[in-house]
């Protein structure tokens, strides 16, 4: 059962809320949500597809923002659901962002730094293809951040994301939640696909095997960056064509209500 909802204040200099530890739990997520039938799947695909423009060139008129941040396990579809995302969009109304470990320039600055020139303009959509939350996980987990520095991160990024809120950019962000057998077999698959073989790798299988310390980073991640004006939206995403519609769905709630809150 959902836990209700509350909001607490957590930092009288930032005035940022977020929900009670627990709101949102990796445990929670039901992993066995099918969509049944290709044809149909296809079908919804498309209307959804056809929404999601409509409402993006609406946000353009309006000069509305938005940023949609995908995070989650290795193999669970983030880069599919990015593609069906924006796979009518108007190109120049949205900048997809893939997000690697930083360069040379930008390990120079606070980590932050490199994120700030990729925020939408007036009337854009930004998609961050992973994003600043590497400072709590990967860096976190392979201990490339001290505890301190990631400990320190999770009110830095409610700042951020609460600067950008506070300017009227609407923020989502996406975990997408597979289970180990599910990822087994899509590394396999990856492996023996030379269409796909260039994603899988060792830093793939080295995650794989500390999938506990992630697990537990990510709960912390959602304990602690979880909040009313920049949630997160935790996606069923064994299907892939289930996780696809519920992000078109999310996202098209989010650009609806935008252009609703601007009038």
């Amino acid at each position: 059962m959902a836990r209700r909802r509350r909001t607490q204040k957590v930092d009288e200099a930032y005035e940022f809320e977020v929900y009670p530890p627990g709101t949102l739990s990796l445990h929670d997520v039901n992993l066995t949500i099918r969509v049944k039938g290709d044809e149909d799947y296809e079908e919804e695909l498309k209307r959804r597809q056809r929404e999601v423009f409509g409402l993006q060139v609406k946000m353009f008129q309006a000069g509305q923002r938005a940023i949609f941040v995908f995070e989650g396990w290795d193999a669970a579809g983030k880069g599919g659901c990015i593609k069906r995302l924006t796979g009518e969009m108007d190109p120049r109304g949205y900048k997809v962002w893939p997000i690697g470990p930083p360069d040379e320039e930008s390990r120079r600055h606070h980590y932050l730094w490199r994120f700030w020139n990729r925020l939408p303009g007036r009337g854009e959509v930004a998609v961050f293809d992973r994003s600043w939350y590497g400072r709590v996980l990967v860096e976190r987990v392979e201990r490339i951040a001290t505890k301190a520095e990631w400990k320190r991160a999770y009110d830095e990024i409610n700042a951020f994301e609460r600067t950008l809120t506070s300017d009227g950019v609407q923020v989502r962000k996406f975990f997408l939640h597979i289970d180990r057998k599910t990822q087994l077999e899509r590394f396999k698959a990856r492996e023996t696909d030379r269409f796909k073989s260039y994603k899988i790798g060792p830093d793939d299988w080295r995650n794989r095997r500390r999938w506990k310390d992630y697990a537990a980073a990510i709960d912390d991640m959602l304990d602690r960056t979880h909040r009313p004006d920049a949630p997160w939206v935790l996606v069923s995403a064994n299907d892939k064509h289930h996780a696809r519609l519920e992000v078109l769905r999310v996202c098209a709630d989010v650009m609806a209500s935008t252009l609703e809150g601007s009038r």
